[in-house]
């Protein structure tokens, strides 16, 4: 139980972090470079699933499990006090130069409309809700969050249940699928900025590049057929949708920015995010129930089948209905 509620109040921390990050970026980014920014903040989560492994294990042998977790918590805290240091809206951070400044707010807009609250008053999650814009982004989340889940959950008992793999054999798959998501995450933020440059509107350019970015999932719909030949094969086409992913995500988070007023934009994430949570729970359950029914069948690769299936036509759909409830760009004024 103590260790249930541990877990809970990590889990309590942890959901911050995004809105905070993505809220943070709009303030210090121009619309055009905030992709790439959340890009490159959104692979620092793989590279740490790459060390992890690396390094906890370690400290178990050496030192315990306490000390596993009292380390991990401790550097948690550090880099908590280094950002609290270290941080302050653009306006007020000494060290920001003028020319900085100017360059950050370069593409502020005024709004047409008279705003409905002040600059810094609270916007109540339920008005958020009155917005094609919010559901756009929640649904957005919700089709493509498990996704990723899925891809990290149950890659290693994918590869014990079709290839008899186990222990640390399946570490090298793992780390090679998180070092293609950190790639795709940096490179997925960079694709827009092309068509920034060639004179799209950040909105349209980055609506255009998630839709090239939804078709690369596509690849693991030849995991099952291909498996056969190698288990590297399945590895290397899963490692893509996770790569597709990371760059899905960092576009998609910086379509709230886009969208709403700098003050919204955290609690438009984490809208967004319980919704994204709420599609991983789903998609989880929905794994376990086929791959326990066909597993009682004895042909549990039609179960991974079905899943590979869905996770490879989520961003698809996920795309088609954002782009149908903001088919242009509208960005929200009466706030």
């Amino acid at each position: 139980i103590g260790f249930m509620v541990a877990r809970a109040v990590l889990a309590f921390g942890e959901a911050g972090n995004f809105p905070a990050a993505i809220k943070a970026t709009a303030e210090y980014f121009p619309k055009k470079e905030r992709s790439l920014a959340t890009g490159i903040f959104n692979s620092g989560a793989n590279i740490g699933a790459i060390l992890a492994p690396l390094t906890v294990p370690w400290i178990y042998q050496h030192w315990g499990w306490e000390a596993a977790f009292i380390i991990i918590g401790v550097i948690g805290f550090l880099w908590l006090g280094f950002w609290l240091f270290i941080y302050e809206k653009p306006d007020k951070q000494k060290r920001l130069s003028a020319a900085e400044l100017e360059y950050i707010e370069k593409d502020h807009e005024a709004p047409p409309v008279l705003a409905a609250t002040g600059p810094t008053q609270k916007v109540s999650w339920v008005k958020l809700l009155g917005y094609k814009q919010t559901w756009a982004f929640a649904f957005g989340k919700f089709m493509t969050d498990g996704v990723w889940w899925f891809f990290l959950f149950w890659l290693p008992a994918y590869l014990k249940a079709q290839f008899g793999m186990t222990g640390e054999s399946i570490q090298l798959p793992l780390a090679l699928l998180y070092t293609m998501a950190m790639i795709g995450s940096v490179s997925g933020g960079w694709f827009p900025m092309y068509y920034i440059k060639k004179g799209f509107a950040p909105y349209d350019a980055r609506m255009k590049a998630m839709f090239l970015i939804a078709c690369f999932p596509l690849v693991v719909l030849l995991a099952q057929p291909l498996g056969d030949i190698s288990f590297w094969i399945p590895v290397l086409l899963i490692g893509v949708g996770a790569s597709a992913h990371q760059a899905w995500s960092a576009n998609i988070f910086t379509t709230v920015s886009d969208m709403f007023p700098k003050k919204s934009v955290g609690s438009v994430i984490g809208i967004g995010g319980m919704a994204g949570g709420l599609g991983g729970v789903v998609m989880s359950k929905l794994g376990g129930a086929l791959f326990d029914h066909y597993k009682a069948l004895g042909h549990i690769q039609t179960g991974y089948t079905i899943m590979f299936t869905i996770c490879a036509m989520a961003y698809l759909l996920a795309w088609v209905v954002m782009k149908s409830l903001v088919p242009k760009y509208r960005p929200i004024t009466d706030l």
